[in-house]
């Protein structure tokens, strides 16, 4: 609301209490009119420099996120980095009626962690304020990046199931990924400071089909029913060796990359393998990721990077099929943050401080994985997931695109890190409003590190 909107407001309710001449609500009027003006014009004028206030915020924070970039970069004087840090601000930050704005800073080059501050102050007009002598308020704000201190490790684990054709979603978040993979990329001061996964999932994730040597892949299930019987009228294994013929399996180049949960075969939920970032271990096939020749496979899982080109080529090539398997795709985009099986994740050096988030999109809930059909089941398996999750430092953003009228997912919100952490929209066009909304909670997480 403007300011111009609240005094309308404001003064339109006491005309209509002014007006009012039943008993003695004139007398009681009279009495209580200034400490109700001083009330009510205290709570409108605070209320306009919160604002004031949270805009220099975010704008010195961009501000020095920039200047900071460009000034390890090109090795500028802690002059020419303050001017710099000035200039962003003076581009980016809205007055919004605010006066005598000033930014003052500094640049330490001193010790091994570079630091660039910038300190930004305000006055704010008053409109009641000023009735009892206080005609402005002041405000200061500041902004402090240091680099070389602070890591960001991020995994996006998107949903790319049949149902995100509809109303527009995948589209959607293509736009908003590519838009949060800016923000990232603009938070890195050095090559490394951000590094970024992106793990598409359906029923099934894409763990690319030039993978099919590794060790960590169980290719039982997929021998099994990828292959050729001596008599063409049987089509699986177990069923061509019943009538002693001899089955002979496709060769594992032609697999399309997908696999399913992990987990024993003949005891499912033996060792939670499913729920863990314990390593694979080709001695436990357990442990392992069992090859499937699923049709809707989705595009392949990228680990993590800062190849930026690829991560936004990954992006557009994203489509929509398939069946939901929410379980499958946060436990490897959880793995892809540790490393191990699939994913080489970049060392965690000394001296550093690392800050790690998973985000998980999805439009629906849960409908097919591996070991079950029925959504309570794999909804149990996941949160075990989420609460092995929410035990380590990783934050986790949870995002219900809820176009089609399902209800809240009490999942979703149970695998937040916390209340603020779960999103819950109701048109594709929000997810790009909280995309951006989470890159720049990230944003301000990696500034005031």
């Amino acid at each position: 609301m403007t300011r111009a909107s609240y005094l309308h407001s404001f003064f339109r309710s006491v005309a209509s209490f002014r007006r009012a001449d039943h008993g003695n609500i004139a007398v009681l009027f009279a009495i209580t009119l200034v400490p109700i003006i001083g009330f009510m014009g205290a709570a409108v004028d605070y209320s306009l420099v919160s604002r004031a206030r949270t805009t220099m915020q975010n704008s010195l924070d961009s501000a020095a996120l920039m200047a900071a970039k460009d000034a390890a970069l090109d090795g500028w004087t802690a002059s020419e980095a303050v001017a710099a840090g000035q200039r962003y601000f003076a581009a980016l930050y809205k007055t919004n009626g605010s006066t005598d704005v000033s930014v003052s800073g500094s640049y330490n080059t001193s010790s091994s962690n570079p630091t660039l501050v910038l300190n930004g102050s305000a006055s704010f007009p008053t409109n009641f304020m000023k009735l009892v002598g206080t005609p402005t308020m002041s405000f200061n704000q500041s902004s402090t990046v240091s680099w070389g201190s602070s890591r960001l490790r991020v995994a996006l684990v998107l949903d790319n199931t049949g149902s995100m054709n509809d109303s527009g979603k995948i589209d959607a978040l293509k736009s908003a990924t590519k838009n949060l993979l800016s923000q990232l990329k603009g938070l890195a001061v050095n090559d490394g400071d951000v590094y970024v996964s992106i793990v598409p999932f359906v029923k099934d994730v894409n763990l690319n089909s030039s993978n099919y040597n590794a060790n960590w892949i169980d290719w039982t299930a997929w021998d099994a029913i990828n292959g050729t019987c001596s008599n063409l009228n049987w089509t699986d294994k177990a069923t061509c060796l019943s009538k002693n013929k001899i089955w002979t399996p496709n060769s594992h180049s032609t697999w399309n990359g997908c696999v399913v949960d992990r987990g024993d075969s003949n005891a499912p939920n033996s060792g939670n393998y499913d729920t863990n970032v314990a390593a694979p271990n080709s001695v436990n096939a357990a442990t392992m990721y069992s090859a499937e020749q699923y049709a809707a496979c989705p595009q392949a899982s990228l680990g993590q990077t800062y190849d930026w080109t690829r991560l936004n080529a990954l992006v557009d090539s994203m489509a929509a099929n398939g069946n939901t398997n929410q379980a499958l795709g946060l436990q490897l985009g959880w793995l892809s943050l540790q490393g191990g099986g699939p994913f080489t994740a970049p060392a965690m050096s000394t001296g550093y401080k690392y800050q790690q988030f998973i985000i998980l999109l999805t439009d629906g809930l849960n409908t097919e994985d591996r070991w079950y059909t029925n959504q309570a089941s794999i909804d149990a398996r996941q949160k075990l997931t989420c609460n092995n999750i929410k035990a380590t430092d990783i934050t986790l953003f949870t995002v219900q695109v809820n176009t089609g009228g399902d209800p809240a997912s009490a999942l979703l919100q149970d695998c937040a890190t916390d209340p603020s952490k779960f999103f819950l929209l109701t048109s594709s066009s929000q997810i790009l409003t909280t995309f951006n909304s989470i890159g720049t909670s990230i944003s301000q997480l990696r500034v005031k590190n």
